[in-house]
């Protein structure tokens, strides 16, 4: 692959009456494909372990423009902080400096990491700009998901780990609040969800469907990159087990891949590698 130039640059934005607060990484001859990153949880634009700085750095290498912003609320941006599924004017702004920044820019990628996956998914179907997503680890949170993940991932893992069994014998485990918080977990899985939320679900009202719709209704592409030791992305594949998400996913507009070993932020090196190294090798082929 073929490294260029990219400079950086920090500009202030308006969204509303509030200043926001971007990074422009910009190649000397930039793609007309760009990229915003999307940031999840309570982050700001650089990332954990600084990991939305380096996926900035390594895409502008190779000829892509990139913004990093924070939304209304987070890092250096003005403004209350608010949920995942209420900045769709922050990423409509972004994306409007992004164009003005790049006039060349043609279309963006949105990619995002869980929470800001899930935003960028219910975002992108209002945009004509936006061509496609890239989604870590996306954010599908429900009582009944958590614990079914938590129960088929992370006790499976355990009782099948020598060193509990050794604590065990040795009368080192609280068995008893283990069996407790297991129950207790197995009470929420087993569960029907609420009326409320049940219903809404019909209509797009619970997260699960909400996400589906999103990307049903979006007619770009989707790149989906799950972790395989995280519970966020667990919970996300059992619900992609259901037969019209499969139907989503297994359509020639989405390709899906998983590192088993990796953790929720991709933390290792070469773990954030293999991860940068899938979202450049979709972004070359169309």
């Amino acid at each position: 692959m073929t490294l260029v130039a990219a400079t950086e640059s920090a500009f202030s934005f308006s969204c509303g009456d509030a200043a926001l607060v971007g990074i422009l990484h910009l190649p000397a001859a930039p793609r007309r494909r760009g990229v915003v990153v999307v940031v999840g949880g309570p982050q700001y634009r650089a990332g954990s372990h600084r990991q939305f700085t380096l996926l900035a750095r390594r895409l502008a290498a190779s000829g892509t423009p990139v913004l990093r912003f924070d939304y209304r609320g987070m890092g250096d941006s003005e403004g209350a902080a608010r949920a995942f599924d209420d900045v769709a004017e922050d990423l409509r702004a972004a994306i409007d400096r992004f164009f003005t920044e790049v006039p060349d820019l043609r279309e963006v990628v949105l990619w995002g990491l869980c929470d800001g996956a899930t935003a960028a998914a219910l975002y992108a179907a209002q945009d004509a700009r936006v061509a496609g997503v890239v989604l870590l680890n996306p954010w599908v949170r429900t009582e009944q998901g958590a614990a079914r993940a938590t129960l088929r991932h992370y006790y499976g893992a355990r009782l099948r780990d020598p060193a509990l069994w050794r604590k065990l014998a040795g009368g080192h485990f609280d068995l008893g609040a283990s069996l407790r918080s297991m129950l207790g977990l197995a009470r929420n899985a087993l569960a029907p969800p609420p009326q409320a939320q049940a219903a809404a679900g019909a209509c797009g009202g619970a997260l699960p469907e909400r996400l589906h719709a999103g990307l049903a209704g979006f007619d770009g592409r989707i790149l989906v990159l799950l972790a395989g030791a995280d519970l966020t992305a667990q919970e996300f594949a059992d619900t992609a087990r259901a037969p019209h998400w499969r139907a989503l996913l297994d359509a020639p507009r989405a390709e899906c891949r998983t590192l088993a070993q990796a953790d929720h932020t991709f933390s290792r090196r070469e773990w954030h590698e293999q991860m940068v190294n899938w979202t450049q090798a979709w972004l070359d082929s169309w």
